[in-house]
């Protein structure tokens, strides 16, 4: 079905416009001026308030958009991967890095409630199913929950600084929580029946959301 002409182009606006404030709020700050996101864009100011309604319609679409296209298919090739243990770490891995390159749209993210929970909770269960996977296989220990793989990344997340800009010591703590996942003969602790340690699915996501844009 084609579109109207006026739609296509309203479309292909929004669409220049998201990127062009993924890429400016990392490189000019924060603050940056919408104008300057307009400009960027080769748009009109007005424009950009009557596709978004604002800065805060912007950072909605603009985490929306970073997510659906940098961290969710992640997931996918995890489930992808022949070995899963493989696909698993690499996953987790990949989702600190792209987490970590976008931490002002992040925090943007969380001031504005962009975070969405059901954006997250796509990405957690396609990777729960690679879980599942390493479990069979023997590669991962078999107590763990969908609920822990967003542990993992709140936790590598939060030894990201500005400091290390190439991401050093985020490597170094992703590494020595992905050794801790591998099989034990002890048991995990039981999870909270609430709050952070609950169950799995839209709880993990939740845990993912609030802990990544508030790290």
């Amino acid at each position: 079905m084609q579109l109207p002409p006026r739609r296509a182009d309203a479309q292909r606006n929004s669409a220049r416009v998201v990127r062009a404030a993924i890429a400016a709020f990392e490189e000019v700050g924060p603050a940056v001026p919408l104008e300057e996101v307009a400009r960027r864009a080769g748009i009109g100011i007005a424009t950009l308030y009557r596709l978004f309604g604002g800065r805060d319609g912007l950072v909605r679409e603009a985490f929306a958009t970073f997510f659906v296209e940098e961290v969710q298919p992640l997931a996918l090739a995890a489930r992808a991967a022949e070995d899963p243990w493989d696909g698993l770490a690499t996953a987790l891995a990949a989702t600190v890095d792209a987490l970590a390159a976008h931490r002002v749209l992040l925090d943007l993210a969380r001031e504005t409630g962009a975070v969405s929970v059901d954006v997250a909770e796509a990405y957690l269960l396609r990777l729960g199913d690679v879980l599942a996977a390493a479990q069979r296989a023997g590669q991962v220990r078999s107590d763990l929950v969908v609920r822990d793989l967003a542990a993992v990344v709140v936790m590598a997340l939060a030894t990201a600084h500005s400091k290390d800009p190439g991401g050093a010591d985020r490597r170094r703590y992703l590494a020595l929580l992905l050794a801790g996942m591998r099989p034990r003969d002890e048991r995990l602790p039981p999870p909270a029946s609430t709050g952070f340690g609950r169950g799995t699915g839209r709880g993990a996501a939740d845990a993912t959301t609030s802990g990544c844009a508030g790290g």
